[in-house]
């Protein structure tokens, strides 16, 4: 049985750091395209970063670049973002998602399957 689950949210004053973790089950990550995309209410899921299986490319959105990091440990089966420089419009629920596609894509709908979602909460 194919599953994501993601831990690590929380509460962070801004500028700080955290750093989400996505426990793959059912499949192995290094053979996965893997994203992170996150979501407020009222606003279609967007997407933050993502490893492909193709070589472990990684690409992030241009509001992240350079302070959001996607990496994976295959040994653990776990995809992770490292996020830093936290500022209050990061504030959303974070999903990761997994694609049976060989680069990655940013279309939500192309991800057959999610995990549950964190919440990372960017305030003082």
């Amino acid at each position: 049985q194919v599953q994501l689950v993601e831990s690590g949210g929380g509460l962070v004053q801004p500028g700080g750091s955290l750093r989400l973790s996505c426990l793959a089950s059912g499949f192995t990550v290094d053979y996965t395209t893997i994203a992170w995309f996150r979501q407020v209410p009222g606003k279609e899921r967007e997407g933050v970063s993502c490893i492909s299986n193709q070589n472990g490319n990684t690409v992030s959105a241009d509001s992240v670049k350079g302070r959001f990091t996607i990496s994976r440990d295959n040994a653990k089966n776990t995809v992770y973002l490292q996020m830093s420089s936290l500022k209050p419009e990061d504030t959303a629920v974070y999903y990761c998602a997994a694609g049976l596609f060989t680069r990655c894509r940013w279309a939500a709908t192309d991800y057959r399957y999610w995990g549950q979602g964190t919440q990372v909460t960017v305030s003082s």
